[in-house]
């Protein structure tokens, strides 16, 4: 079929299936069996007798004290061994090898060296691929499902099967569609993709609450209160990555490791970089990870100022890595130093910690003796990698004895997190389209279903970095649980299918759409004998039951769609053209809802359900005032500024604001359901300006909620933060918030929001 994907990535397969209705009837359901209770013992340091008197073994002892000590007691070649992603034991201490790369996306998955599924545990609960749940827009799931993957992560560390520093989440905005790794983000828009990175990391790294042998989510930290943020504990470490402006693997002669991302501090600021800035500031993210390209002619992982303001500006405590052997692309690919040595030195003073890869391991001693290395740029990575395992609690002794030590295979693949799976599933799939309301198919008639498309059969429905999972069904096995008389057959890869089947077709068809991504399916739009469209994305393991569900009305769909579908003709953009706003001078559209100029096949929060939903503002601010707000120095040069008859004020940075939160303020909502079926829905709210200032978004997500609707009214809350979510940045990079009116929406109900300086 058309497909977007010319620069398909190795791991996304964007397929599809048919449904062809013929007959219907009834579901049974099946059920998985959780794994029994085992115990096995790791490897540890502090171990007694021998080596738990070090004074970097003592608990009651400040961390960074801690780490300092550790760090003094090791020799040069001792550092330079703790340099890698497999870092290297320290036999007179007592501390063994450490692997600092696993990975946990959307469940645990293989493409790490720190995970195996080969003993105790043989699989873990495969959740939908991040792009699926970012179309819930649903904060709790979010962080629920983060927080279940921890408490997997955890459990297998304990059986020596994972380690406890996990290489996600992925936060690259989803800004082209031919990108294949878009599927592992929560799409194209900041602050959505902020807002997921957030809720990822607190729940992943706090996650749940153990009382007894059951986990209760989000109601509690393991934790302690964490006031003290350098003795912050972890459960579990996450990353956020590619730091930054990160979305090109492989497109013509250009691939990641010798892109040059040239990026203007406008789109930088308010596009590319609020969600490290969310994940760091806000998640207080343990890890970030440094991407493989360029930003504006040097390497992200060489760049002192891009990785210092992650530090000094956004107060990053945590290590940071390099993507895999990107240290070495710096010299092989990028030549923007002279030799190996040159790289390693570059990249430790600009403030990377490890290096995932051997090229530390083997050009380090070298540089230190040129003299372009110093010790205590080792020191102070090691510094920050020792904190981050001490905050984790790997210095502290037996884990088994630990506030951690009881998890074991019996907390994988539980019931509660299956459950998790499901719901995340059915809350994630889209429906796209449905004419005359062709779905939902009524279970009581009896009828037989054909099933037609290459992906229908398969159980891989996790997409990229996924793991084994507990119990995967395939699509195809979930509708066999609804209908009794059900055929397959496995069809081609290609448009034409989908056209002769539905023009041959007495009745219309159901068209599925698997992958990781927007496609252009405009021709399945328009056909009349296509009933309806539904993309559920890589599901997960429980997605063959969800989508059984949405098609035969026992669930609600809907799941929004967090990224634009351009047309076919997009394709025509240069992948390498990093500009987020539109330039009509030379034809280029823009990218994303937020700027995009072009035509569309489906629009960003494009999402239908069977019901029809009504919004009501509830009640809003109609005026906000910023003469509190603004600094006094700023008050009298704006002021000065208004009197002069030929010049008008149209804005005031955000810099010129003090107290910013004070600004704050809560848009209450009342959603209505009109139709029969309960189920939840996502209600977005969008601000947009009536006077359009140069560079301003055409219009702005600003707040987003889920709720559970009925027949009766509904109420929310979205709280809106001005200085945030409806200011956007100018040519320098400064953010700025328009004066006047901002209008407010849900759906085709608006309201007017007067910005006053006065």
């Amino acid at each position: 079929m058309t497909r977007m994907l010319s620069n398909r990535h190795e791991w996304s397969y964007p397929l599809f299936f048919l449904l062809l209705l013929l007959l219907l009837l009834h579901l049974h359901h099946g059920s998985t069996t959780p794994n029994s209770v085992a115990v096995a013992v790791v490897d540890y340091p502090c171990k007694p007798p021998h080596h738990s008197h070090y004074p970097f073994c003592n608990t009651s002892l400040p961390i960074p004290q801690r780490a300092t000590f550790l760090t003094s007691l090791l020799t040069l070649p001792d550092k330079i061994s703790l340099l890698s992603d497999n870092a290297s034991a320290l036999p007179t201490l007592g501390i063994p090898h450490y692997q600092w790369w696993s990975e946990s996306l959307h469940g645990l998955a293989t493409n790490g060296p720190g995970v195996t599924f080969s003993g105790l545990v043989n699989s873990a609960t495969l959740f939908p691929q991040v792009i699926v749940s970012a179309a819930s827009f649903n904060r709790t799931l979010w962080s629920l499902i983060a927080a279940a993957v921890a408490v997997e992560a955890r459990a297998m560390y304990n059986v020596g099967q994972a380690g406890l520093t996990f290489w996600a989440p992925n936060i690259n905005i989803f800004r082209d569609p031919r990108w294949g790794r878009g599927q592992e983000t929560p799409g194209e828009d900041p602050m959505v993709a902020s807002a997921y990175a957030v809720e990822f990391v607190k729940g992943f790294q706090g996650g749940g609450a153990m009382i007894g042998n059951e986990v209760l989510f989000g109601e509690k930290s393991f934790l302690g209160d964490g006031d003290d943020d350098d003795d912050d504990r972890l459960m579990v470490s996450a990353c956020c990555k590619h730091f930054t402006a990160y979305d090109l693997e492989m497109w013509h002669q250009f691939s990641r490791y010798n892109f040059n991302a040239v990026v203007s501090k406008q789109d930088l600021e308010d596009t590319y970089q609020p969600p490290f800035r969310g994940c760091i500031q806000k998640g207080k993210a343990s890890c970030l990870m440094c991407s493989y390209n360029e930003v504006n002619g040097v390497p992200a992982c060489a760049d002192a100022d891009l990785l210092g303001m992650a530090r000094n500006k956004w107060g990053f405590k945590g290590y940071i890595t390099s993507d895999c052997d990107a240290v070495a692309t710096v010299f092989e690919y990028q030549k923007y130093v002279k030799s190996e040595e040159d790289a390693v030195a570059d990249v430790l003073k600009a403030g990377v910690d490890i290096n995932c890869g051997t090229y530390m391991l083997r050009h380090t001693e070298s540089a230190i003796k040129q003299g372009k290395v110093k010790e205590e740029d080792l020191d102070r990575a090691l510094f920050n990698l020792f904190s981050v395992q001490m905050r984790l609690g790997l210095f502290d002794g037996d884990p088994s004895r630990g506030p951690f030590g009881k998890l074991g295979p019996q907390d994988v693949c539980t019931p509660q997190h299956l459950a998790l799976a499901l719901e995340a599933a059915r809350q994630g799939i889209v429906l796209l389209k449905n004419d005359k309301k062709f779905l939902p198919l009524n279970r009581n008639i009896d009828a037989s279903l054909a099933v037609i498309g290459p992906m229908a059969v398969s159980d891989k429905l996790g997409g990229g970095y996924s793991g084994i999972p507990c119990s995967s069904k395939s699509l195809y096995d979930g509708l066999g649980e609804f209908c009794k008389r059900i055929s397959y057959a496995p069809g081609c890869h290609n448009m034409d299918l989908v056209s002769a089947i539905a023009d041959s077709s007495f009745s219309p068809v159901i068209l599925v759409l698997t992958g990781g991504g927007p496609l252009d399916v405009s021709f399945a739009e328009r056909n009349t004998q296509i009933g309806s469209i539904l993309w559920v994305g890589y599901p997960g393991e429980a997605g063959g039951k969800a989508l059984a569900e949405i098609i035969f009305g026992e669930v609600n769909p809907a799941g929004r769609l967090p990224v634009t579908w351009y047309p076919e003709s997009f394709t025509s953009v240069p992948m390498t053209d990093m500009s987020m706003r539109a330039d009509p001078s030379r034809g280029y559209p823009g990218r994303t809802y937020r700027f995009y100029t072009g035509g569309r096949v489906y629009g960003f929060g494009h999402g239908l359900s069977y019901n029809d939903y009504s919004y009501k503002f509830l009640s809003a601010p109609t005026k906000l005032s910023l003469s509190k707000t603004i600094k006094r120095i700023s008050r009298k040069s704006l002021l000065s500024q208004i009197s002069k008859e030929d010049y008008e004020v149209d804005y005031v940075r955000v810099s010129e604001l003090q107290s910013c939160s004070s600004l704050s303020f809560s848009v209450h909502i009342s959603v209505t359901n009109l139709g029969e079926l309960d189920g939840s829905h996502a209600v977005l709210l969008f601000s947009r300006w009536p006077k359009v200032l140069e560079g301003s978004p055409k219009e702005q997500l600003v707040g987003f909620s889920r709720v559970h609707t009925t027949s009766e009214s509904t109420e929310t809350s979205i709280l809106v933060d001005p200085c945030e979510h409806l200011s956007f940045a100018d040519e320098q990079g400064e953010m700025i918030l328009p004066l006047g009116n901002h209008i407010l929406s849900l759906g085709d109900v608006e309201h007017t929001l007067t910005i006053e300086m006065y």
